[in-house]
Order: structure tokens, then C-alpha cells, then sequence
């Protein structure tokens, strides 16, 4: 019930959100509701393939979903709550319930369209307009549409209790061979160790406050080398595919054709974008780096710092975004020409990768700036200009464009080439 108050209660931004989940959610449900009509109708033509096709759709929902539930304002730990037995294990709780809702909303909506389009359900416009393609002739198998509309749901909400566990916080942290307490100022290692006397006992002590100490840099990324090694290793697989026999060479068929796709060919454009995903913030944490080369000044010394800081939340993200956009290009290049083989539910999936990348990328933006809301308060009651920090803004967007745009078409070239006539 409480998690109902908080949703009913929530600002219209965050019930925006959470009615884009509930969407995605529902033309992810379609799709797989589709798959099964057509297993229905053609046991064992390709089937399992088009389900292999729908892994994409879920798994951009999900990733979607667990951005909402990161940036709700009410998973947020907040003074007081834990008074009332708002820990951070119950916040995880109604934030799994949140997400859970939305996308079971979603499935919902996706089955009663489904059956009104099948004839299922009359009294409503276009009733049993795509009847034939539906298999309306028929049964339709419950346990089995329920089952492949219960795996969104699932997956978002497990997903969701993963990333919004509590995690322990440790009170000591060391750094360049510094020790620092909770309560204590910074002491040297050799004074820390057991058995050494300080240098001097009539020194007066460091003052430091709580809180105040500079924390430490933050360390680079470590999955640029092997997302490196996944894409070339993707692009290695699509180009052995191409050169077996086992992909035809007069194109690449969809989802919306009969004939199936090569398993070889999905593990590679898997493969690559699970390269471009892990080097996302990688290429990120070097942007902030070439930003800050060459004797920077205040502000591409402030894009660089805050283009490190925001490596992991916005990296991987980024990388989504690459990989989509080079699969989409892929696509445009293999099936230029005045018949295209794509079907709607082809369209509908790739819309709906698209579309939550995109704002999985958005989501992220906004929690990165949620989190440094407190720096830019500072550096504006320090006098720093508006117009400053508007062109940090705008150069860090120039220096992701400049590296992440040539490197989606790179990717996309090398990935359709292998499959071209």
C-alpha cells in the first residue's frame, strides 16, 4: 500500500517514466505473444530463432526499467525514514514493487491488444482485424502466454532488487598512503602501523573536519580491454558466418521473413555490442583525459573532471546507444533497395530497442546531474557564471559526439561488410 501512496503521490516527470516502462513493457509482451502465434502455425520453421530475435526487446525493457527505478525519487534513503522503518532494504522493496507493477501493466495491456486483434475480444474498433496473422483459427495456449508475459516483469524486478541492494559502507578509506578515520583527521602510514611512535607528540594535530577531507581520484574504467577484445571477437564470428556458407549472400533476413536468421550471425552482433557496452565507460573516462591535455583551462578542466566522475553512469549507456546505432545503420545498408523484407513487427522491435536506448540514455543524464546537484551549488554561490557551466555542458556532449559518432559508423561498417553480396 505504501508503494502505491508513494507512486500516486510522485512528481508527473517520474509518472512519465514509469508509463514509458509500462509501454515498453507492453510492445515487448506483443512481440512475444506474436512469436508464439507463429510457433503455433509453423512448428519448428524458425521459431526458435524469432525468439531469439525478441532477447533484445527484453533486455533493452529491462535495462530501461532498472534507469527509472535508479533515479526514483522514492528509493532515495532520506533523514528520518529509517525512524519509521524506511530502511534501505524496504526502499529496495518498494522500488522492486514499483517496477514489478509498471511492467506487469504493460504486459496486461499488451495481451488484451493482442486478443482484441485476434477477435478475442469484440466490441472495440479494428476487432479481429489481424486475425489471420494471429492464428485465430487456433487455441490460444494460456500457460504458454502467460509464461512469456511474465518474463519481463521478472526480469525488470529482479534486476531492480540487484541494483538497488544495500551496500555496506566502509568508515576507513586509504588513499596515496593516507589513513582516514571517521572521526579523525588524516595520519600518516607509519604512524598508523602498530608499534611506531609519531615524530612528534608536541605537534598540534591536523584540523579536519568530518566529510571535508578531498576525496580521491577516481580510478579509470577497467573494461575498455576487454570490450575491445568482445567486439573484435563479434566481428571475428559475423565474418567466419559469412564466409561458411551458412548465411546467404543476397542479404540478411529479419524476423519478418520465413526463412529464419543464422545463429552465428546473432552471436556476433551480440558479441558486439557487449564490446561497445563494456567499453563505453572506457572511452568515456579517456574523453574527460584528452579534455584536460595540453594546459586546460577552468572550463575544459571542469568537463574533464565531470566527464570522469560520470564515466560509469553514462558510459554504458553510451555504449548502448553506439551499438544500437551501428546495428541500425548495418540494417539500413543491407536492406537499401525498393522491397525491403522487414515486416512490422521488425519495425516494432527495432523501435522499441531504439527508443530505450534513447532514453535509458536520458535517465542516466539526469541521475548525473542529480548527483553532482550539490558541486554545481557550490560553484555557483562561489560566483562561478551560468554561461560556464552551459559550456562545460556542451563541450563534454561535443567530446562524447566527436569520439562515440566515428566509432558507431566504424563499427557499423565493419559489421555489415561480411554480410553485403
Amino acid at each position: 500500500m505504501l508503494a502505491f501512496r508513494l507512486a500516486r503521490g510522485a512528481h508527473p516527470v517520474v509518472q512519465l517514466r514509469r508509463l514509458l516502462v509500462a509501454a515498453a513493457s507492453a510492445g515487448t509482451g506483443f512481440l512475444l505473444l506474436c512469436t508464439l502465434t507463429y510457433a503455433m502455425e509453423h512448428p519448428g520453421a524458425g521459431a526458435g530463432l524469432r525468439l531469439a530475435w525478441c532477447a533484445a526487446p527484453i533486455a533493452a525493457t529491462v535495462y530501461f526499467a532498472v534507469a527509472v527505478a535508479r533515479t526514483d525519487p522514492g528509493t532515495r534513503p532520506r533523514s528520518g525514514l529509517s525512524a519509521v522503518g524506511l530502511g534501505p532494504a524496504r526502499l529496495m522493496v518498494l522500488g522492486t514493487i514499483s517496477t514489478a507493477v509498471a511492467c506487469t501493466l504493460g504486459s496486461l495491456l499488451a495481451l488484451l491488444f493482442f486478443l482484441h486483434l485476434r477477435g478475442d475480444v469484440s466490441g472495440l474498433p479494428f476487432d479481429g482485424a489481424a486475425a489471420d496473422l494471429l492464428a485465430a483459427d487456433r487455441p490460444l495456449p494460456v500457460a504458454a502466454a502467460l509464461t512469456l508475459l511474465a518474463l519481463v516483469p521478472i526480469a525488470a524486478s529482479a534486476a531492480s532488487a540487484f541494483v538497488l541492494r544495500p551496500r555496506s559502507t566502509k568508515t576507513t578509506a586509504r588513499a596515496g598512503g593516507i589513513a582516514r578515520g571517521p572521526r579523525t583527521g588524516p595520519v600518516t602510514a607509519a604512524a598508523s602501523r602498530p608499534g611506531t611512535e609519531p615524530e612528534s607528540e608536541s605537534a598540534p594535530p591536523a584540523r579536519a573536519e568530518p566529510g571535508t577531507q578531498p576525496a580521491a581520484p577516481t580510478p579509470p574504467p577497467s573494461g575498455l580491454p576487454w570490450g575491445v577484445a568482445l567486439l573484435a571477437a563479434g566481428l571475428a564470428v559475423e565474418t567466419y558466418t559469412s564466409r561458411s556458407g551458412t548465411t546467404p549472400r543476397t542479404g540478411f533476413p529479419l524476423p519478418g521473413s520465413a526463412d529464419g536468421s543464422p545463429a552465428g550471425v546473432l552471436a556476433g552482433w551480440a558479441l558486439t555490442a557487449l564490446g561497445l557496452v563494456l567499453a563505453g565507460p572506457g572511452l568515456t573516462y579517456l574523453c574527460g583525459r584528452l579534455l584536460q591535455a595540453v594546459r586546460p583551462g577552468a572550463l575544459r578542466l571542469l568537463a574533464g573532471r565531470v566527464l570522469q566522475e560520470e564515466a560509469r553512469r553514462i558510459g554504458r549507456p553510451l555504449g548502448v546507444v553506439c551499438a544500437v546505432a551501428s546495428g541500425a545503420y548495418a540494417s539500413i545498408v543491407l536492406y537499401a533497395g525498393p522491397r525491403p523484407e522487414a515486416g512490422p513487427l521488425t519495425t516494432l522491435g527495432a523501435l522499441l530497442v531504439g527508443g530505450c536506448a534513447v532514453l535509458t540514455l536520458a535517465t542516466a543524464s539526469v541521475e548525473a546531474r542529480q548527483a553532482r546537484s550539490d558541486t554545481t551549488s557550490a560553484l555557483l554561490r562561489l560566483g562561478a557564471p551560468a554561461t560556464m557551466l552551459r559550456g562545460s555542458a556542451v563541450l563534454r556532449a561535443g567530446a562524447l559526439l566527436a569520439v562515440f559518432g566515428p566509432l558507431t559508423w566504424v563499427v557499423a561498417q565493419l559489421a555489415a561488410l561480411p554480410l553485403t553480396p
